[in-house]
């Protein structure tokens, strides 16, 4: 292992674009459950299946449900970021990263510091009147009661991608630009099966493609390093 964090650790001090692609793993450390792991948020025993709650049509015809489990499962405002987040911040002061491309909704990157984050499935943080497009912060959604409305009656909606709903263009241009660029693409705690992740990793042309995951991936074959470790083993090593 530390022969790994040896070579990991040679390729962030000779690079100089280097991006992070994250995903449900990284947050796992800060105490927040991801959704595909035998404790994940999918495997777990509600009313509805998760997958079925965090769709688009439930939304809209069960909106009280959604939150119900939206805030019961998906309130992370107390979480602190960890290691990981912290390390990201000090590799884009040094210079060294120039961009994070995340499949969380939790906002952890932009707390710790990170000013370049490109939240592919959106963020918690953000919520609009789906009739008006008021914006409300996320304190006033969840201190909602049940259903937040807008004062225009409204139902105001986190800005989070749902299953059925297009990603933000903008949001996906800019991460395919980031990752295209690159001379070293990080990507963590994602098992790169669901799209887009599995297509962005595909537009790599870099250097070096580094995956540090719990388990193997797809992607472990064509990778330059393959960390398959807990994160707090390897990122309290790097500099």
């Amino acid at each position: 292992m530390k022969e790994k964090i040896n070579k990991l650790q040679k390729m962030i001090d000779e690079s100089d674009n280097i991006v992070f692609f994250s995903g449900a793993g990284v947050s796992t450390l800060s105490g927040i459950k991801d959704f595909r792991s035998k404790d994940g948020l999918y495997n777990m025993k509600y009313k509805f299946p998760p997958e079925m709650i965090l769709s688009s049509g439930f939304f809209y015809e069960n909106t009280s449900e959604f939150y119900k489990f939206y805030r019961d499962k998906l309130n992370c405002l107390d979480v602190e970021p960890n290691i990981i987040h912290k390390y990201m911040v000090k590799l884009e002061k040094m210079g060294k990263l120039k961009a994070i491309v995340t499949q969380n909704i939790d906002g952890l990157h932009t707390k710790a510091g990170s000013t370049n984050v490109y939240e592919l499935h959106g963020t918690i943080y953000k919520n609009h009147c789906v009739k008006c497009n008021k914006f409300y912060d996320v304190e006033y959604v969840f201190n909602s009661k049940d259903i937040p409305l807008c004062e225009c009656g409204g139902i105001v909606k986190p800005d989070v991608v749902l299953y059925g709903e297009m990603l933000d263009e903008h949001v996906l241009n800019r991460s395919i630009q980031a990752i295209a660029n690159c001379d070293t693409l990080i990507v963590a705690g994602t098992s790169l099966t669901v799209e887009p992740a599995s297509s962005l990793v595909r537009l790599f042309n870099g250097k070096n493609l580094v995956i540090i995951n719990r388990d193997a991936t797809s992607y472990d074959s064509i990778a330059s390093l393959v960390i398959n470790d807990e994160f707090k083993n390897i990122f309290k090593y790097l500099k």
